[in-house]
């Protein structure tokens, strides 16, 4: 996040590994400020509350995690929308908690401010599915069907890693499915 001043970067630093590592409401933020080597004041100084730093955190989360996929897309062959399933893939190596996204909207209530930024995080991934799928792929009929089928097949896998804690294989197995999926809607091998 562009903007942000050296206290209030540490801030967020910090935050994001112990909100990722221990959860939103296991970590205080007293525990975040002393990660930080700052004070609360300086934390409330720079955040106001502790739920605008769950804001910037999930924010932050969101535009590192989406410049590594469009990189991974744009490096990618045709299909590119299997780039997304190696992505995720390569996400899961480092991240034995799983989805930080699927995390919070565990952890926090509906009408949370953070909540829009875990559904438009969520939105956005099977918005990119489908632009892909459109662009590359015009012969599919029914191109949001599939999309939503191929957006499942990345949260299963994700979810299912934040709770068993397994290695990426089921990222790779739901990779093997999509592709399945693209080559019979496409009717042709991919």
């Amino acid at each position: 996040m562009a903007g942000l001043t050296p206290g209030a970067r540490r801030v967020l630093d910090a935050a994001s590994t112990l909100f990722y590592q221990h959860g939103i409401h296991a970590v205080g933020v007293e525990a975040i400020a002393a990660e930080a080597g700052v004070t609360k004041r300086t934390l409330y100084d720079r955040f106001e509350s502790k739920d605008n730093l769950v804001v910037a955190y999930l924010h932050q989360r969101h535009e590192s995690w989406w410049a590594r996929l469009e990189q991974r897309i744009a490096d990618a062959e045709h299909p590119r929308v299997l780039a997304m399933f190696d992505a995720y893939a390569e996400e899961l190596l480092p991240a034995q908690r799983g989805c930080a996204f699927l995390n919070a909207a565990g952890e926090l209530p509906a009408d949370h401010p953070a909540f829009a930024v875990i559904r438009e995080h969520k939105r956005s991934v099977k918005t990119r599915l489908l632009t892909l799928l459109n662009a590359e792929l015009p012969e599919i009929e029914n191109a949001e069907a599939l999309a939503e089928h191929l957006f499942l097949l990345l949260e299963g896998a994700v979810a299912h890693r934040g709770i068993e804690g397994s290695p990426p294989s089921l990222a790779k197995q739901a990779r093997r499915i999509a592709q399945e999926l693209l080559t019979q809607h496409a009717g042709k091998v991919l």
